[in-house]
């Protein structure tokens, strides 16, 4: 299974927290040689699911800034999109990010997502997003890196049972 990652542009600084939307939801963004968008409830089923959603900076997995388990990352769905909140940290990883939200430097937010059998609907070159499993939110200090890794690899070519467990196993190694 392949880990997709998407990026948002709301995120802003209220105290020592950030909050926002990591996605919008019925928006169209082109993808590749695709055009996506997430429909309403995509989230639901993994928010109720998995305990434990990691906040990110720029999807690296040694910057954790919040996680869900313990309470400093709030994740919830209303009608606009997926809405987060993080309580940021007192290291220097959470003052500099606090520092470049309040400036309005930070480029927006991410997430990485991986979509169950069912969970996307094709039609010619669009791509409804209607259930996925979300791993991680993460906010992007600049761009999204949309380069041709195999962890960011978007395709319409359905993987093999060994990658699957290949790429779900590199993913559990991020816990």
């Amino acid at each position: 299974m392949t880990v997709e990652k998407r990026i948002a542009t709301e995120v802003r600084a209220e105290g020592r927290k950030l909050v926002g939307y990591a996605a919008t939801f019925g928006q169209e963004t082109r993808i590749l040689d695709f055009h996506e968008t997430i429909a309403p409830g995509a989230f639901a089923a993994s928010l109720r699911s998995n305990p434990d959603v990691l906040a990110l900076v720029d999807h690296d997995a040694g910057k954790v800034l919040a996680r869900s388990k313990n309470g400093s990352l709030t994740l919830s769905e209303d009608a606009h999109g997926l809405k987060f909140q993080i309580d940021l940290p007192e290291t220097s990883l959470g003052r500099d990010i606090l520092a470049m939200a309040t400036r309005g430097d930070l480029g927006g937010m991410s997430f990485g997502f991986t979509v169950p059998e069912g969970g996307d609907e094709w039609r010619g070159d669009k791509r409804t997003l209607r259930n996925v499993v979300l791993h991680e939110i993460s906010v992007v200090q600049s761009f999204p890196a949309y380069g041709g890794t195999s962890v960011q690899a978007r395709s319409r070519q359905q993987r093999t049972e060994a990658d699957r467990r290949i790429a779900l196993l590199e993913l559990e190694g991020i816990r």
